[in-house]
């Protein structure tokens, strides 16, 4: 994926400005920056959310996964599912990817019956059900516990090593970019500040501070 001269312009403010990006296929990358530096502008940009100047190339099919889990309140979980696939599929993939993020004999129950991590594990379900090429992410896991951020950061590796699709992920925690990613951006002010590899197989341990943590903590305090 390719991103060249991107501008977004709000009035006299520039929120987003980068002269070109390049996001490896199949890998990936957080994305940081403080509140309002553009981060979840460059996700509307690349999805096409957002109109912006300039050119975006090598996107293809691109599911979201958002803070919340905006799933439709009436639909059951499984009817939830079955809305981002084809019309006429059977339910075998979505029964089985209910299973895989651990949901199973929950698929008849509504959204008001799930738990605040039940709801965003249908979503990382309905995210990686979706037929994508892109997955963008912003801060799904900000507004969890910390016991539950560590499953779910958990199943997302899981998912993603069975797809291979290119990830884009907004955060604000640079240990969750350290877990997660295998490179990292700093935005600031709507440009790039950082671009660095974050090193090591994926997954990683949770509970270990990985070396990138410093390096990115001084470039968002800058």
């Amino acid at each position: 994926m390719k991103l060249t001269a991107i501008k977004k312009q709000y009035g006299d403010t520039v929120a987003l400005e980068i002269p070109e990006i390049e996001f490896a296929n199949g890998e990936i990358t957080a994305v940081l920056g403080e509140s309002g530096a553009g981060k979840s502008t460059l996700l509307g940009a690349i999805s096409g959310m957002i109109s912006a100047e300039g050119t975006v190339e090598g996107v293809g099919r691109v599911s979201y996964l958002f803070q919340s889990a905006k799933l439709l309140p009436n639909l059951t979980v499984l009817q939830n599912l079955m809305f981002v696939l084809p019309k006429g599929s059977d339910t075998a993939a979505a029964m089985e990817m209910l299973a895989r993020v651990g949901l199973q004999g929950k698929e008849g129950r509504y959204p008001r019956e799930l738990s605040g991590g039940e709801k965003q594990r249908v979503a990382i379900a309905r995210a990686f059900l979706f037929p994508h090429d892109t997955l963008l992410m912003d801060e799904p896991f900000s507004a969890i516990d910390l016991s539950l951020k560590k499953s779910l950061v958990e199943l997302v590796v899981s998912l993603w090593q069975e797809k291979r699709s290119t990830v884009i992920f907004v955060t604000h925690d640079v240990h969750e970019a350290a877990i997660l990613s295998q490179r990292a951006v700093v935005i600031k002010k709507g440009r790039v500040l950082l671009d660095i590899p974050v090193t090591g197989e994926l997954p990683r341990d949770f509970f270990n501070r990985h070396p990138v943590e410093s390096e990115l903590v001084r470039a968002l305090v800058q």
